[in-house]
C-alpha cells in the first residue's frame, strides 16, 4: 500500500467509528450495531478496508493492547463498593457461570460445526464473555430496578479477562499431544495468569499512586504516564504468561479505583475518552476482517449455537449461579436474560483464528464468523427486548415518576423531602461532600461526584426515576447534563434551570441549544439560593372546588412558585416555563412560598403551624453551601 493509502485507511477508521457513534447516539440505536455494519459495508462488501494488508502483523499487537486498556478503564469504573453489591452471585458468574457456559458452548460448536473438538472448545470459552461496553449501554436505556444492575455490572467488567485466560488456556490445551500435558498445562496456566497477572497489575497500580502522591510528575503529564504504565503492565504481563495481560490491566484499574490515597477522577475521564475511541475503531477494523462467503457458510448452524446460548447456556448458568441466594425470581428471570457479547468476543476470536490457522488445526475458519453471529445475535435480541422483559417482569416502571436532582444544596434537599413524604423516589447527585453527606443523613439516595462522568453516569440507579432536574448553580454543568439526560429520559421529562445570565438571548440561547424544558417559570438559581437563605419554605397544598391553584396565589399575594403537581396521589408533574398543566380539585400542589409571603400567612392564621414549618426551614441556613 502507498503512504496516501495507508493514511486514507487509517482515517477511514477512525471517521466511520466516530459516525457511527453519533448515528447511535442520534437514534437511540446500539453504538456496537452500527459499528459493525460499517465495519460490514467497509470490508466486505466494498473491499474499501483490508486490516490484514493496512496492518500486517501488527495487527494482533494492536488488537490485544487496544483490549488491555478497554479492561482498564472498565477495572477504573469499578471500586469495591460496586464488587460488594455484586454480591456472591457476581462471583458465582465469573466462575461456575462461565464454566457451564463454555461447558455448553463447545458441546453445541462441537455437534453442529465440522469442527476438531479441541477448536469447538475454544469457541464455547471465547462466547463466555458479555462485557462492560454492551452491558452498559442497555442497563442505562432500560433502568432496572433491585440488584441486577450492581450484579451486571460487576459480572461484565470481571468476565473479560476471565474469558480470555480461559480462552489461553483451551488454546494451549489444543497444542499439547498428551492428555498429562495438558492437565499440567492448564495447572501451570492457571497460576501464571492469575498469579503473577495479579501481581503485575497491583505494581503497577502502586507505582502509580506511589508517583500521584509524592508529585513526582506534573499533572499535564498523568495520562500520558497512566496510558504507558497500562501499555508496559500488559506487555509485561502477556511476555510472563501468553494473555494474561488483560487480568494484569483490569486488576490494575480495579486497585486504581478502590484506594484512596490520591484522587485519580481526572484519569478516569481521560480513559472514558480513550475507551469510545478504541472501541470505535476495533470494531470497525474486525467487522471489516469478516469474509461474506464464510459468515454465509456458518449462518444456519451459526443461528443454532446463537439460540442454543441464549436460550439454554444462559438460563442454566443464571440458575446455578443464583442458587441459595436471596434473589427475587423475578430478578434471577432478567439476569438469564441478559448476555450480550461484545469487543473482547470479537477481538480474541480474532486473534486465535490466526493463531489456530498458522497450526493448521482444522475449522478454525469458522472462529470469527460464528463469534460475530453471536455478537450481533445477541446485541440486536437483547438490545430489542430487554425493556419489555423488565416491565412484564415488574424490573422497570412503565410509568415511573421518580426524580433525579443534579444538585444537593439545601433548597433541592428541601424539594426531595416533601416529595419523598409523598412517596415518591429521589436521587440526588453533588459534587460537593457536604451537601452530599447531608442529604445522605437525611435518607436520600445520593451519589458524589461529576454527573458528566461516565462513572457516575454508570452508578446513578435510574430506576423508578422518570425526569431529571438540573439545578446546579452552573448554567453548562445543567446544559450538559440535560443534553445527556434527554437521550435517556426524553425532552419532556428533562429539565434545566433558567440562566443566570439576565439578557433573554443569552437564556433562550442556552436552553434552545439542549432543548431542555424550563422548571418552576423562569426562575434561576440565585432567585431559589435567595428565598432559601431568608427563610423561604415548601409547602405542599391540597385543592378543593372552593380553593385552586388561583386562591392558592392570591393567599400567598402571589408570593408562591409552584413547583409540583401531584395527581391521584401517584402521578407527578413539574411546573414549567412552557406551561399546559391544569390543576384540579384533588390535585396536591407543592409550592415554594416566599419568606415575606410566610410573614402574611402568621399574620392571617395565627404563629403555631407556620413558625414551625419556618424553624425548619430555617434549621440549614447557617453556613455557604453550594451545588
Amino acid at each position: 500500500m502507498t503512504t496516501d493509502e495507508i493514511l486514507l485507511a487509517v482515517t477511514s477508521i477512525v471517521v466511520l467509528g466516530v459516525a457511527a457513534q453519533w448515528l447511535a447516539w442520534r437514534f437511540r440505536w446500539p453504538s456496537i450495531l452500527l459499528l459493525l455494519v460499517v465495519g460490514l459495508l467497509a470490508g466486505p462488501v466494498t473491499g474499501l478496508l483490508d486490516p490484514d494488508e493496512l496492518l500486517g502483523d501488527l495487527l494482533v499487537p494492536i488488537v490485544s493492547l487496544s483490549v488491555a486498556l478497554i479492561l482498564f478503564e472498565g477495572g477504573l469504573n469499578l471500586d469495591v463498593s460496586e464488587l460488594r453489591a455484586g454480591g456472591g452471585v457476581a462471583r458465582n458468574l465469573v466462575t461456575v457461570g462461565v464454566a457451564i457456559t463454555a461447558l455448553i458452548g463447545g458441546l453445541t460448536a462441537w455437534a453442529l460445526f465440522d469442527v476438531d473438538a479441541s477448536v469447538a472448545a475454544l469457541l464455547g470459552a471465547i462466547v463466555v464473555v458479555t462485557g462492560p461496553t454492551v452491558i452498559g449501554p442497555l442497563l442505562r436505556h432500560v433502568r432496572p430496578v433491585g440488584r441486577v444492575s450492581p450484579i451486571l455490572r460487576t459480572e461484565g467488567i470481571l468476565i473479560d479477562p476471565v474469558g480470555a485466560m480461559l480462552a489461553v488456556i483451551v488454546f494451549e490445551v489444543i497444542l499439547e499431544e498428551t492428555v498429562g500435558e495438558a492437565a499440567d498445562t492448564i495447572l501451570v496456566a492457571i497460576m501464571k495468569t492469575v498469579g503473577l497477572g495479579s501481581l503485575i497489575g497491583l505494581g503497577g497500580a502502586l507505582f502509580l499512586v506511589l508517583v500521584f502522591k509524592r508529585f513526582l510528575v506534573p499533572d499535564e503529564l498523568h495520562n500520558l504516564l497512566v496510558l504507558g504504565v497500562v501499555l508496559a503492565v500488559s506487555t509485561g504481563a502477556d511476555i510472563v504468561q501468553e494473555e494474561s495481560g488483560l487480568l494484569a490491566a483490569t486488576v490494575m484499574g480495579i486497585a486504581l479505583a478502590s484506594q484512596r490515597i490520591t484522587p485519580v477522577q481526572h484519569i478516569v475521564e481521560f480513559n472514558e475518552t480513550v475507551r469510545v475511541l478504541l472501541i470505535s475503531g476495533l470494531f470497525v477494523l474486525l467487522a471489516a476482517r469478516l469474509d461474506a462467503g464464510s459468515v454465509g457458510e456458518v449462518l444456519v448452524p451459526g443461528l443454532g449455537f446463537l439460540a442454543v446460548l441464549v436460550v439454554v447456556a444462559r438460563p442454566a448458568a443464571v440458575a446455578v449461579s443464583t442458587w441459595r441466594s436471596d434473589l427475587a425470581p423475578r430478578e434471577r428471570a432478567f439476569l438469564a436474560w441478559m448476555a450480550p457479547r461484545g469487543i473482547v468476543a470479537a477481538a480474541v476470536s480474532s486473534i486465535f483464528a490466526i493463531r489456530l490457522a498458522e497450526a493448521g488445526a482444522k475449522g478454525a475458519d469458522i472462529l470469527v464468523p460464528a463469534t460475530f453471529i453471536v455478537i450481533i445475535g445477541t446485541i440486536a435480541l437483547y438490545g430489542g427486548t430487554a425493556s419489555k422483559v423488565a416491565g412484564r417482569l415488574g424490573l422497570a416502571d412503565p410509568e415511573p415518576q421518580g426524580v433525579l436532582f443534579i444538585g444537593a444544596q439545601g433548597w433541592a434537599r428541601q424539594i426531595a423531602e416533601e416529595l419523598m413524604e409523598h412517596g415518591f423516589k429521589v436521587v440526588l447527585v453533588d459534587n460537593d461532600r457536604a451537601n452530599v453527606a447531608t442529604a445522605r443523613l437525611a435518607g436520600m439516595q445520593t451519589h458524589y461526584g461529576n454527573v458528566l462522568s461516565e462513572r457516575v453516569l454508570r452508578e446513578i440507579d435510574l430506576g423508578g426515576i422518570g425526569r431529571v432536574l438540573a439545578l446546579t448553580r452552573s448554567d453548562e454543568v445543567n446544559s450538559l447534563a440535560a443534553e445527556h439526560f434527554a437521550r435517556v429520559l426524553g425532552r419532556r421529562e428533562t429539565f434545566q434551570l433558567a440562566p443566570a445570565d439576565s439578557d433573554e438571548e443569552s437564556r433562550g440561547g442556552t436552553s434552545t441549544r439542549f432543548l431542555a424544558r424550563r422548571p418552576f417559570g423562569s426562575h434561576t438559581y440565585n432567585d431559589f439560593e435567595r428565598w432559601y437563605r431568608r427563610g423561604a419554605a415548601i409547602k405542599a397544598t391540597h385543592l378543593t372546588e372552593e380553593f385552586g391553584l388561583d386562591e392558592l396565589r392570591a393567599r400567598y399575594e402571589w408570593g408562591a412558585v409552584p413547583l409540583f403537581l401531584i395527581r391521584d396521589s401517584e402521578r407527578l408533574e413539574v411546573f414549567s416555563e412552557d406551561g399546559g398543566l391544569r390543576a384540579g380539585p384533588g390535585d396536591v400542589v407543592v409550592s415554594l412560598v416566599h419568606p415575606d409571603a410566610l410573614e402574611g400567612e402568621v399574620r392571617a392564621e395565627g404563629p403555631s403551624n407556620v413558625e414551625e414549618r419556618r424553624r425548619r426551614a430555617l434549621e440549614e441556613r447557617e453556613g455557604g453551601e453550594g451545588a
